[in-house]
């Protein structure tokens, strides 16, 4: 059965749209499959999903991480999925809320877990979940991301394998720029594949501000160092958490 199109006229594919990278990006990023972006960096349309959407799928048709990054946010998109049977994606993750969390945990995760079943995954950073049986409910869906330096938790594989004790059945999702900013080798990073790489459902790529405040888009020199863990990451989806590099 075809996969129905909420969205007439766009034109859709799995890969990202060549002409919109340089060449040596292009290299890195066009050729992998699955490959997807996340809404989070489109900051000036917030909550306008409908749009979002339409924005995520002109750089890739395959998979998208839709960001609620402050708790308001999250009725919205619950409401935006709830009046649509399916979007045009294979694979579709939320980024649930990091700021402004003011509901009780409880309540945050039963809201999370009445996300509708197509989606894929809901990705948690470490520091929200203060008792970890609460996020129970999510099972197999929730995914777990790797910190930077400025979260006081979820940086090192030992502290992401305490919550995993807890919650088996999560999975993982490696920040390549996060585990950058921790340790410019690159050690952290194959750290936490050699760890949970087995749990590893998508990764968050992009660089960061050389003050780490936020994304942006991948840079040349990230590019060379983080192709050997990317080589680690093949069959999983790559979510951009900044424009594609031009």
């Amino acid at each position: 059965m075809a996969r129905p199109q909420p969205f007439p006229g766009l034109v859709l594919d799995g890969r990202l749209r060549a002409a919109t990278v340089r060449p040596l990006a292009r290299e890195l990023l066009a050729d992998h499959h699955p490959l997807g972006v996340s809404t989070g960096y489109m900051a000036t349309r917030r909550e306008d999903w409908a749009t979002l959407v339409r924005r995520a799928c002109a750089v890739s048709s395959f998979a998208v991480e839709l960001s609620a990054l402050s708790e308001r946010e999250l009725p919205g998109l619950l409401a935006f999925l709830a009046g649509r049977p399916r979007l045009p994606f294979n694979y579709l993750s939320v980024h649930a809320p990091t700021k402004g969390l003011r509901r009780p945990e409880g309540e945050l995760v039963a809201l999370l877990a009445s996300l509708p079943g197509h989606v894929d995954a809901v990705v948690v950073h470490p520091d929200a979940i203060r008792h970890a049986e609460a996020w129970r409910p999510l099972s197999h869906r929730l995914v777990l991301e790797n910190m930077d330096a400025r979260k006081p938790v979820g940086q090192r594989p030992g502290q992401l394998a305490e919550l995993f004790a807890v919650l088996p059945q999560a999975g993982f999702c490696l920040d390549v720029a996060h585990a950058a900013a921790v340790d410019p080798s690159m050690r952290l990073a194959h750290a936490l594949l050699d760890a949970h790489g087995a749990r590893l459902r998508q990764v968050h790529l992009s660089s960061l501000r050389r003050d780490r405040s936020s994304h942006v888009a991948l840079t040349r020199r990230d590019e060379a160092r983080f192709r050997p863990v990317l080589r680690r990451c093949p069959d999983v989806p790559w979510i951009l958490e900044a424009p594609p590099p031009r």
